[in-house]
Formats: structure tokens, C-alpha cells, sequence
């Protein structure tokens, strides 16, 4: 099948892939670059894609690093972790992004280019980065993300989230149900109204001729 020639694994380091046994460098190459043209909204804009190492020959892996940055991507090699010589892990090529760290009280987080948070976020609880960030979980109420990259919320947001908090008016959000009490992407604000339905469909909110439009979308992967 298709879709499983490329899996993608999220990770506190970015999205991690792994490829079929079988598939060949054209097959993974043409599968990734379907991906990023369908607008996948694992590849946000600024995340750290990690591929390995051992897989491809340099110049392959060369072709896809190129095929990454062609959309805003940046790649990284990986080998392999040993399972018994810990001793032996690789450091990657830059500084490791460490886990999104949450608390009651606001914190800024070390720049970098992607924070995951697996893990639903409570009232009072704040992340602020001037990354993108994917949460594996919910935003409720009385949380809140500001981010100087894209959001993207794989379940409910209730809470408050700012996108392009920096200026970045080509970031978006992203949430399987988006109902939170305000979003703001670059110097722009929306508010929900009183009442909102659950949909049945993921939706997205970009600025689009000067205001911040939300739209449905689907999902490419639902799985991570």
C-alpha cells in the first residue's frame, strides 16, 4: 500500500520516518513528495524532519534533504539508537530540542523547531515558543499556546492560541475540533462566538486577505 511506505513517528526532536523494507529510493521519494504537495499537516512549516541514516546512499539522502527545504522543511540524519551501548547514541547534528515543559506559571522555551506535547493541556497551563508546536491531546479551557510558528492540535482546543506570534502571518492552526475562546495568528485576533457545535471535521485557521478565516480540512494521517 501506498501509505505505508513512509511512517512518521512524532517525537520530542521532531517527526521521525521509517520507511517500507521493500520500497525503493523512487518509491519513498515520490510517496514524500505526494505527501508535502497534499499540504499534510504533519510537515509544518519549520519542523525538524529526521530520516535514517543507513537507509539511502549519500546523494539519495542528499535528494530528499533538498526535497524537505524545497517546502520549509529542515532534515536530519539519524542512525540508528543501539539498544544495549547507550554509550554509542549519536548526538545529533544541531541541539536537541528538549521536551515542552508545562507549568502554572508562563514559561519561555529554548528556541528550536518544533515542540511536541504529548499530552493535554489544563486551565492555568502555558506553552510559549517561538516554534511550531503539535499537541497529542487537548487545549482546555484556560490554557494557553503562543507560538512563533504553526499549532497544530490533534483533539479539542478550548484554550487560548496565538500562531505567528512573532510576526509570521503564513502560520496557521490546526485542531481536529477548533472551538477555543480566542486565536490569534501574527498581530491579528478572533474570538469564537457564544455558542459552538462540535464538528465532525478537523478545520484550520490562516489569515487570508487580512483576516483570520477558519476552514474544514481532512487529515492526511491520522496517525502519528
Amino acid at each position: 500500500m501506498s501509505e505505508d511506505i513512509v511512517k512518521i513517528k512524532g517525537t520530542s526532536l521532531g517527526l521521525q520516518l521509517s520507511f517500507a523494507p521493500e520500497a525503493s529510493f523512487e518509491d519513498v521519494r515520490d510517496n514524500l513528495k505526494k505527501k508535502l504537495e497534499s499540504g499534510t499537516t504533519f510537515f509544518l512549516r519549520g519542523t525538524l524532519v529526521l530520516i535514517p541514516r543507513d537507509v539511502f546512499m549519500g546523494s539519495e539522502r542528499d535528494e530528499l534533504q533538498r526535497l524537505f527545504h524545497e517546502y520549509g522543511l529542515i532534515c536530519r540524519t539519524q542512525k540508528p539508537e543501539p539498544e544495549e551501548t547507550p554509550e554509542a547514541k549519536e548526538v545529533p547534528a544541531q541541539p536537541a530540542p528538549a521536551p515542552a515543559q508545562t507549568s502554572s506559571q508562563p514559561e519561555e522555551l529554548k528556541p528550536q523547531e518544533m515542540v511536541v506535547i504529548n499530552r493535554t493541556l489544563r486551565g492555568g497551563q502555558e506553552i510559549r515558543t517561538k516554534s511550531s508546536v503539535l499537541v497529542c491531546g487537548n487545549v482546555n479551557p484556560g490554557a494557553q499556546i503562543i507560538a512563533g510558528g504553526s499549532i497544530d492540535i490533534r483533539g479539542t482546543c478550548r484554550g487560548m492560541v496565538h500562531a505567528g506570534a512573532y510576526g509570521d502571518s503564513t502560520a496557521f492552526i490546526i485542531a481536529d475540533h477548533l472551538m477555543p475562546t480566542q486565536i490569534r495568528i501574527s498581530n491579528l485576533i478572533a474570538r469564537s462566538p457564544d455558542e459552538m457545535e462540535k464538528t465532525d471535521r478537523a478545520e484550520r485557521a490562516s489569515i487570508k486577505d487580512g483576516q483570520i478565516v477558519i476552514e474544514p480540512i481532512e487529515r492526511q494521517d491520522k496517525t502519528v
